[in-house]
């Protein structure tokens, strides 16, 4: 019986621990690698965790989302990811996001789907006349642009580096080709994200900015 309770302890603070805490460079910096290597214009991506934590990964909100891009633990399940994992959490809202803005083909419409959730867009159409959604995307929106005009220091590192010159190797290119591994060809990113924008749309939709049941892409 003792161990019982000590093993119930053990388990309940392993759940109710912190997120781990990242210091806001290294955030930002994560946030465009993953952004670039998704196709997402990295200035939405850093405007959208700027205004959901702050780029804080041990952000909380009262609902329950956690992270630096406050996933709902249920929904980052869903997407097969881990949100208090910093990359997992950056990957899950930035997936979401660009999921969004495949699905209405709008930055203002995918960020409105972010916080409100995609049935209540598709509802009105447009914007939800949600004062805390309004906000949410009149933010991100006015962050957007102003990174759009003066780059964030990690979207200007990124850039740079993309200029160098890969480094040339010394090994014959016939070496190359026949020392590469054979892996099996993957499903269809796009399938895969179709098959995941279907499962998070029979959630329920509710205007918050909690609920991360979307992911936004600036594209």
């Amino acid at each position: 019986m003792r161990k019982l309770l000590l093993f119930t302890i053990t388990l309940v603070l392993m759940l109710a621990a912190p997120v781990q805490a990242s210091d806001t460079n290294t955030v930002k910096a994560t946030i465009v690698k993953h952004a670039i290597s998704m196709g997402v214009d990295p200035a939405i991506a850093l405007s959208i965790a700027k205004t959901e934590s702050g780029y804080r990964h041990n952000a909380r909100s009262s609902h329950g989302a956690v992270g630096v891009f406050q996933l709902m633990p249920s929904t980052a399940r869903r997407m097969g990811l881990n949100p208090y994992s910093l990359n997992d959490n950056i990957k899950g809202g930035i997936m979401y996001y660009k999921m969004m803005y495949k699905m209405f083909g709008s930055m203002e419409l995918a960020l409105a789907a972010y916080n409100a959730g995609p049935g209540n867009v598709k509802k009105y159409n447009a914007v939800p006349p949600y004062s805390e959604t309004k906000r949410f995307v009149s933010k991100i929106m006015a962050d957007y642009h102003q990174l759009k005009a003066n780059p964030d220091p990690a979207m200007r590192a990124a850039a740079s580096a993309a200029k160098k010159p890969a480094a040339v190797s010394s090994v014959p290119s016939a070496a190359r080709v026949s020392a590469a591994p054979v892996v099996a060809a993957p499903v269809p990113k796009a399938v895969k994200e179709n098959e995941l924008s279907t499962k998070l749309e029979r959630v329920d939709e509710t205007p918050i900015e909690l609920e991360i049941e979307a992911s936004s892409l600036a594209i």
